[in-house]
């Protein structure tokens, strides 16, 4: 099969033929389909992921048919149309029974933990715990953009962040994860302010139901405290910056919501006292679990959430080393999908 390969951290990758991966026991092998291109993906790139060995495959968000089945996994066939969760869970740890399989200790990721989906076809672990069935009407392109950003920002602004109708919610960072919590919090009736860098993420920030777009600079805080009438309920960092951490924090009101799902690789330094003072709650979140899919698919259905119009342009394999370059220099707007 064709895969994009990397040899080298910070080094582009390159399209080469390597073996087609085979079902172990308990998992399945997919024929991918549809896969998005993430943050995620260049933060493994270059060195970030100390679980990633070279050479490597990278790519985490995928849709597609099943290809193979391994030993012991009951209810699924070769040709049914799938998604899975970027974290794979074992299923059987105390995390997993309690329902967390988000943060699951023994969790494997796809272009993380071993060779992803920026290939033909990938390997997928614990199937009967992290497959999801897809609708007929859901395609590839927008499945692919479930199993990472979407959800995860489905997951954070809903059921960790709590955000609720009325509410002010601050997006900083307006690429997939961004764009998609605007939606989101929009769809959930919360008035949704979005911060970014790129005018044309903001315009399509504003399509997605953002309230007001504010172009990020020094005045951002009082932008945000003027709008706000003297700051958010919640914030979210959608990308990962020790710059918006600091904004996202000073620009909530008290007793206010911070929501952390961008990376942070090079670490971060937090106002303790303010949190303290303000009684602010810092909340992380990382992913969602495959049981939690049925309410965002209904959701997806119903068309109250339209993840399908944050997807704005498709790529082949080939396209894929100068897509994770151009990641380097800022975040394209809107969700880049490849098709392998």
């Amino acid at each position: 099969m064709r895969a994009v390969v990397v040899e080298e951290f910070g080094v582009l990758p390159s399209v080469q033929d390597v073996a087609v991966p085979e079902a172990d026991p308990g998992g399945v092998v997919l024929k991918v389909e549809a896969t998005g291109l993430c943050r995620s993906d260049w933060h493994g790139w270059q060195g970030h992921d100390s679980d990633i060995v070279l050479p490597h495959v990278p790519g985490h968000e995928l849709a597609g048919t099943i290809a193979a089945v391994g030993d012991g996994v009951g209810g699924w066939k070769v040709g049914d149309r799938v998604t899975t969760p970027f974290i794979c869970a074992c299923g059987r740890c105390e995390q997993c029974l309690e329902g967390n399989h988000q943060v699951c200790p023994n969790q494997l990721q796809p272009g993380f933990n071993y060779w992803g989906s920026f290939a033909e076809y990938v390997a997928l672990p614990f199937a009967e715990v992290n497959l999801i069935r897809l609708p007929e009407t859901l395609d590839f392109d927008t499945a692919a953009g479930l199993g990472c950003r979407f959800a995860t920002s489905f997951r954070a602004v809903r059921q960790v962040g709590r955000v609720a109708a009325g509410e002010d919610v601050v997006i900083f960072g307006c690429g997939g994860v961004g764009l998609s919590a605007v939606m989101i919090a929009a769809a959930l009736g919360a008035r949704v302010i979005a911060v970014d860098t790129n005018p044309a993420a903001l315009e399509l920030a504003r399509s997605y139901g953002a309230a007001d777009a504010v172009q990020a600079s020094s005045d951002v805080v009082r932008e945000i405290l003027e709008l706000t009438g003297g700051g958010a309920r919640v914030t979210m960092d959608a990308l990962g910056s020790n710059e918006i951490v600091q904004n996202a924090l000073r620009s909530l009101r008290p007793r206010g919501r911070h929501l952390q799902v961008g990376l942070l690789p090079d670490g971060v330094r937090l106002d303790v006292s303010r949190l303290i003072g303000q009684e602010l709650e810092w909340l992380g979140s990382h992913g969602m679990p495959a049981h939690a899919y049925p309410e965002m698919l209904d959701l997806v259905a119903s068309g109250n959430l339209k993840p399908q119009d944050l997807i704005t342009r498709t790529i082949s394999l080939d396209e894929v080393p100068a897509a994770l370059d151009e990641l380097t220099t800022g975040t394209p707007a809107g969700v880049t999908v490849i098709r392998p």
